[in-house]
């Protein structure tokens, strides 16, 4: 605990909801990569969301009295996700009907970095299988939002706790990679765009190792992310009809 630094784990994790909020609210009412700069600086506020959140994956890896109920929970949280983030931003059900990228939420792979650190601690497995059951989940993991970043930056970040210089190394080196798959195959202007998440680091900086003293930030979370994307997407239909609002 560092009581020079003057943010807590809840007061980081509601800068993370307000950020997501707002990006999710610019897609609803401009569509689209849109090269427009109020769009653009709008989109840059949401960046800050996604680092945050792998930094507390990883804190809850380090927390958590049981990896495995950890897991499960995200994963059960991840599939009713899964609609909620469908509907909000017009992607079928049904996976691979428009592509390979955004088929589901964040929180698919959210759970799956939780099952990378959990491999990573299993001493009867050789190193060569856990290798290949990582490889085998980023490739699982790849076509959900932030694709296989969002398990692989966390469990990173898991691994260097306690060094922010290497924590903060993690993100801009994960982003780098997501930022370039973005530029080459989706939109080139909206992939340098995702390297703004390293503005989230000055306040993942001022982290001071304290949980807050509301002990329902969590149960909050589960409820508030399917929740406000079940409003994007009455807000996607009233505005634009059924139609795809992110690309």
């Amino acid at each position: 605990m560092n009581t020079q630094k003057r943010l807590n784990g809840n007061q980081i994790k509601l800068i993370a909801i307000v950020a997501m909020t707002i990006d999710h609210l610019t897609w609803a009412f401009f569509p689209g990569t849109q090269a427009v700069w109020y769009v653009f600086a709008l989109h840059v506020i949401g960046r800050l969301t996604a680092p945050i959140m792998w930094f507390f994956i990883a804190e809850g890896c380090h927390y958590t009295h049981d990896l495995k109920k950890y897991a499960g929970r995200l994963f059960l949280f991840a599939l009713v996700s899964h609609f909620a983030y469908n509907f909000a931003f017009g992607i079928p059900f049904m996976p691979f009907k428009t592509g390979i990228f955004n088929q589901t939420s964040v929180m698919w792979p959210y759970a799956w970095a939780v099952v990378i650190v959990i491999v990573s601690k299993n001493e009867k497995l050789p190193q060569w299988a856990k290798f290949l059951i990582t490889v085998a989940i980023s490739i699982i993991a790849f076509p959900a939002d932030w694709s296989s970043i969002a398990a692989m930056c966390p469990f990173y970040l898991y691994v260097h706790r306690g060094d922010f210089k290497l924590q903060a190394r993690d993100i801009v080196l994960w982003s780098a990679i997501y930022a370039l798959v973005y530029f080459l195959f989706i939109d080139k202007l909206y992939g340098l765009l995702q390297m703004c998440t390293a503005l989230s680091l000055p306040i993942l900086g001022q982290y001071n190792g304290q949980r807050g003293q509301w002990k329902g930030m969590k149960w909050f979370f589960y409820l508030y992310y399917p929740a406000h994307l079940v409003i994007i997407g009455i807000l996607r239909l009233a505005l634009h009809g059924d139609i795809p609002i992110i690309f």
